[in-house]
This record gives C-alpha cells, structure tokens and sequence, in this order.
C-alpha cells in the first residue's frame, strides 16, 4: 500500500528546481524583449468592434473572452479556455486569430494539454511553434518535451530532444523519467550515465524507474553510488525508493543500514520516509519495528493505517489487526475502501461474522459507494461466515457486480449446501457482458461436485476451453478428479490423469485419496499416497487418511506400520479443533477437551444425549477409529470429538431456538455427521457446521449436503 503511494507521489513531483528557476527568468525576461527576431507581436487582421470569435454561450464567460480578442489580451482569453477544459477552443484561437503569438501563450496551451494528457492537441501546438517562426526558449521545450513523456509518445520526446540546441539538467531529467516510468529503464539508464551533470531529481526518477518495475538490485545499486560520490544528500524521496527496493528483496539488514543513514542526515521527521520506514520492516517480516516506527510517525493519514493494519494481517496477528482498526476510528481517521476491504477480508478468514456485519454498518452510515470493491469484500465475507441471504443482498445492490463478486456468490451457494443455486447463477452471468475467467469454474465445478452432478460437470469442464477459449487449470483437474472419484468412476480418473497437461499435485491427489477412502479403493488409494508422500512427506494427513482406509478394512497390521512410520518420522497429525462464537466471544474445543469453564455440564449434556440419540435409532461409526481397541472404547472416543463438544455448548448456552453454527478446521468425519443430524432433530435446533471443505446445514435430522460431501 505505502510502495503504491509513493510510487504515486514521485510520478507526480512538480518540476525540478531548475525548471522552476526557469520559468521565473523567462517571465522577467518576456517583459524586455520580443521572442521573435525581427516582428513584434501582432494578429493578422485588426478584429471589428462587433466580432464574434466563438458562439455565445449561456453564462456570459463568452462575452469575457470576446472583448479579450477585440482588445488583444489572448492570453488571458486562452487561459479561460484552458480552465473550462475548452482546449479546442483555444487550439484554434491561436490558429486561426493569433499571426505571432509569444511564448506565455504557447505555455498556456501546452500546460492545459500536459494536464489532460491530450497528445493530439499538444501536436497542433507543437506544430504551430514550428511554422510560426517562433524560436522556442529552453522552458518551452522542456514543456514540449514533458507533453510528449506525460503521453507515452517516447520517440517524439526523443526526437525533440535531439533537436533541441540547448539542454538543460531539466531536459535529461524529463526525458529519464519518461523512459523509467514505460518501463525502459535501459534506455532511461543509458541518459543518465550520459547526463553532463545530474541533480537529485536525476537520481530519485532513476533508482524509483528501477523500483517501480521489480528492478530492486539495481535500484539499490545506483543508490549506493548515489551515496559513495556524495554529491548530493539523499532526499526523501531518493531514500522512500531505496527502502521500496529493500523491501521488495526482504533485506532487513539493508533496511536498518538506511533506517540508520535516515537518522543522521535528519529525515526521520518526514512523514513519507516514515511511511516507507513502516512498509519495509513490514515486507521483511519485523512487524514490531514496524509498529515502533508507525506509532512514531507525525499526521498518519488513512495509508498509513491501512498499511500497518494489513501487515497484522499477512502475518496472521488478526486480533492486533482488528484492535487496531479499532483505534484508527477512535483517532477520527475516516477508512477508505482499501481499509474496508483488507478488514472484510480478515473477518472472512476468521469468520468473524459478528465484526463483519459492525463494519457494514459502519459502511452504511458513510453511505459508502456500493460500486467499490469493498462492497466486493462485503458479498465475500458474508459468503464465508455462511450467511447467503447476507451475501445475495449485498449482490442485489450492485448495479453492475464485477467478476469477483460474481465468482464469490457461485462459491459461496456451492460451499453451503445450494449448488443448484450456484449453477443457477452461473447460468445468468453466461447472459451478462462480464465473462467467466478460470476461478469462476472452479466454483461452478465445486458446485457439481457437491451435488453429485457428473455429468454435467464434465460438460462445464469441455466447455472451459472449447466454449470458452480458457487454459485448464490444476484446480480444474482437481475438482473433476474429485468428482469422479466421489461417484466411484475411478477408470475415468485414470484416464483423466494420464491425459493431463501438467503433473498432477497434491490437491488432485488428496481429492483422489478422499474418493478412495469412501469407496474402499485400497490399491489406487495407496498409488495416491505414495504420490503424496513424495509431494509433501512431512504431512500427517495423508499417512492419518491411509491408516483410516485400512482401519476400515481391518488391516490392523498395516494400521500399526503407518503409525510407527508417523512416530519415527515424528509426524503428529493436526488435532481437530472446533469454535463457536457467543455473546463476541470465540469458545475453543478440542476432541476429549475438558478446559471449558462449563465442561461437566456439556460432557453431561453428551451422554443424555447420547441414550436418546440411541434409542433414535443411532449406531456410533467406529470404522475410522484407528486404535484396535474395544468397540465401548471406540463409542466414547468418537463421542468427545470437538464439533459435537462445541454443538452441546452452543444448545446449552442459548435460548431455545436459536441457530447454532459452528466452525472446524478439519474435514468432519462421518459419525460426527450422523450424529448431528440426530441432535438437530432431538434438539429441535438448526446446526451449521463449516468444515475445512464447506458447510453443513443440519435441520430435522437431515442435511443440505444429503450425505455427499
């Protein structure tokens, strides 16, 4: 975020002291002497008292500029046109009434076309001061010169470059800047080594041009350079560069070193620097000084913050990214749709629904654009936490939704159990002008996928490349290879993986492993894993799923052997984890968990549970309890797993009724599902589960995934 600021501020530095040493000289001079040899300024014809240069217009401005004409004031008449963006007006003002005009015109003109970037324009000026006979000075050049950088028309600046009699260090550092700032920074370095003399403009459009397109070494380089000749102090912006370039390269030992040259030369008051300061130790992973630096920093604006709050979230610190949101309202710091988007996103990451849902009211009290992409972020957290009629709603205020917000709706319908109505989107965006990209099918096939829609999955797999004109993706391989393997068409896998593109990976394997595991297919399942011991041999997941595949055919001995592989590899499968937020507070259960301040009541609550739940009809699934132990035993490991921990605390700790939503971070294994389904029944409860893969809406004893997940 701060790289992207200051790369805005040096793109946009006013001209360089000379050229403002320039100007002046140019303005005094203008008064003495005629830029002309041999004419004084003058107009072809004396205009008639009652002429009229332009229509009249209905707020008189045209009668200003009328008498202007008639009085020979074109200046001024031309530096109104130019304020009213009339610049076509003006263009043939000096056309067609002005037979010798002088330099403060033409600067007028050529100022206005810089300012609207209008190429076209600016080449009628150009070619006025040509056939005119008007000898430009060294200011109009330059100003010629920038017209044709600021339009990206390099060969023009170059060739009025060399024509020019006169250069000045302004007219190597317009056209140094122009080359960096397209991206040829050959070219633009080869000016500079050829530069007579340089200042620090020179220097900072350089080192910046290399930053700006991921040239860090190189920026650094020069900048040390810049340094050894000690020809000119470092300025702010010369330094804010260098700390780009080293954050960009993740050299904190770099950074301190010029952490430290910023303190002795006396820029660490500036308000950039610190910036750029906070950013660097940020991007190189030391995000501690970076908040020394930003609690240190005089005015932080709205960047600033933004930045600092994003650092705590990339480096997964969301309670300090959130604490610190926090403060940056109390400060009266107005957020802008970067800080709404980056806080959107962690409250989608956390599932954090309750802070979600502040921050939209927040959003709606600023009457905050729906068009930006915060409202974008808005659709995609409420899509996370589970929230679909969240999600549609914000969708139906878009006036035109983009593709991502799109893309998170389909998602989001495929993840919680309404897949039809994913496709059912899909459909629809197929009649809209957006088109579909990669990522799109990805959630179009996960939505097959969970809905058991084979067939017409592999319809929208073809159609990725032949309707579409896309590249397969591995995530494509993976989903279809997933649901394939989930209807139990494991020729068609092999099929499809022999013809593949690339080299499968491991989420291709692991959807392939999974089908196995359902279909009892012990042979390609051990073909996958071997393949994903390869990929990822420090993953205890793969080896835990191989276990339960055996487990379940009662090949203990094999169950035993992965086991001692786990422990001498010392690999530790990740322990199931599931919460429940209540009351803005997150409650943490693991599977056995006795930590809970209310852990007899809900162990107590399990076991009533349990003896209605069996008298239901409900027989524990022991299959997948890998110790080979007596089957009691097994019925009390399974019943203390940390979903159905977390299920019992949210019905006893809420009023009759109420929904119950709990998140895991594992996929939920089949005799918690079944068990569920049972509880929402005899509790009369809805209970929604979001596990590692999507949501599970548990209702009257039965769930939206219908048993295929």
């Amino acid at each position: 975020m701060n790289s992207l600021r200051l790369q805005s501020l040096i793109k946009f530095l006013v001209p360089c002291p000379c050229c403002l040493f320039q100007y002046h000289l140019h303005r005094a001079a203008s008064s003495f002497s005629s830029p002309y040899p041999f004419q004084p300024k003058t107009t072809r014809n004396p205009p008639s008292p009652g002429k009229t240069f332009f229509k009249r217009d209905s707020n008189g401005d045209q009668q200003l500029i009328n008498r202007l004409c008639r009085a020979y004031k074109f200046k001024e008449a031309i530096e109104i046109l130019c304020q009213q963006n009339r610049l076509e007006d003006a263009i043939q003002l000096l056309e067609h009434q002005i037979d010798r005009p002088f330099a403060d015109i033409y600067l007028v003109l050529l100022q206005s076309c810089i300012r609207q970037r209008a190429l076209r324009e600016g080449k009628r000026v150009h070619n006025h001061i040509r056939l005119s006979g008007f000898r430009p000075g060294i200011f109009v050049s330059n100003q010629i010169l920038q017209l044709y950088c600021k339009c990206d028309s390099l060969e023009d600046a170059h060739q009025v470059f060399n024509e020019m009699g006169e250069k000045d260090v302004c007219s190597w550092n317009i056209l140094i800047s122009g080359y960096a700032k397209v991206g040829r920074v050959d070219l633009a370095r080869r000016l500079f080594d050829e530069m007579p003399g340089r200042d620090n403009f020179s220097w900072t459009a350089m080192i910046s041009g290399y930053v700006k397109h991921y040239m860090p070494k190189d920026a650094l380089e020069l900048y040390r350079l810049m340094q050894k000749q000690g020809a000119f102090v470092p300025s702010k912006f010369t330094v804010s560069s260098a700390l780009a370039a080293t954050a960009s390269i993740q050299s904190l030992q770099l950074g301190m070193e010029i952490h430290g040259h910023i303190n002795r030369t006396g820029l660490d008051s500036d308000a950039v620097v610190w910036s750029a300061l906070s950013d660097m130790y940020g991007k190189c992973g030391s995000i501690d000084q970076a908040r020394y630096v930003f609690d240190r920093t005089f005015e932080k604006d709205v960047v600033s913050w933004t930045a600092m709050i994003d650092r705590y979230f990339e480096g997964g610190r969301w309670e300090e990214g959130f604490l610190l949101f926090s403060d940056m309202l109390k400060s009266g710091i107005r957020p802008n749709e970067f800080t709404f988007a980056g806080i959107l996103n962690a409250c989608a990451h956390q599932t954090v629904e309750g802070l979600g849902k502040q921050v939209h009211g927040y959003m709606t009290r600023l009457e905050f654009d729906p068009v930006s992409f915060a409202a974008s972020a808005l659709l995609h957290m409420y899509s996370k936490c589970g929230n679909m009629d969240g999600a549609y709603k914000v969708f139906r205020l878009l006036k035109r939704p983009d593709l991502f917000s799109w893309t998170s709706l389909i998602s989001g319908y495929a993840q919680n159990g309404q897949p039809h109505e994913a496709l059912r989107l899909f459909e629809l965006l197929l009649e809209t002008d957006t088109k579909p990209d990669q990522i799109t099918f990805v959630g179009v096939l996960s939505a097959c996928t969970h809905a058991g829609l084979v067939d017409r999955g592999l319809e929208y797999f073809n159609s990725i490349k032949e309707k579409h004109g896309l590249t397969h993706t591995q995530d494509h391989y993976a989903c279809v290879v997933d649901l394939l393997s989930r209807a139990g068409r494991f020729g068609e896998v092999e099929d499809l993986i022999k013809k593949m593109p690339m080299k499968p990976d491991k989420f291709l394997w692991a959807s392939l492993l999974g089908g196995c595991r359902i279909h009892g297919q012990l042979e390609l399942a051990k073909q996958a894993a071997e393949a994903l011991f390869e990929i990822e041999p420090e993953n205890a997941a793969t080896y835990v799923t191989l276990a339960n595949i055996y487990a379940t055919a009662g090949n203990w001995g094999e169950v035993a052997k992965i086991r001692k592989i786990m422990d001498e590899k010392g690999l530790v499968k990740k322990p199931g984890m599931s919460w429940i937020h209540l009351k803005r507070k997150i409650h943490v259960f693991l599977v056995g968990d006795e930590s809970h301040p209310r852990s007899d009541e809900i162990h107590a609550f399990l076991g009533e549970l349990s003896k209605r739940m069996k008298a239901e009809g409900y027989v524990p699934d022991t299959d997948y309890v890998l110790h080979d132990v007596e089957e009691e035993q097994k019925e009390q490991n399974l019943f203390y797993h940390s979903e159905k921990l977390a299920v019992a605390f949210g019905i006893i700790a809420t009023s009759p009724g109420t929904p119950i939503k709990v998140f895991k971070n594992l996929r939920t294994c089949v005799d918690c599902h079944t068990a569920i389904k049972f509880i929402s029944k005899i509790s009369g409860r809805t209970i929604i589960i979001r596990d590692s893969a999507r949501f599970h809406y548990f209702d009257g004893g039965n769930c939206s995934c219908k048993d295929y997940w």
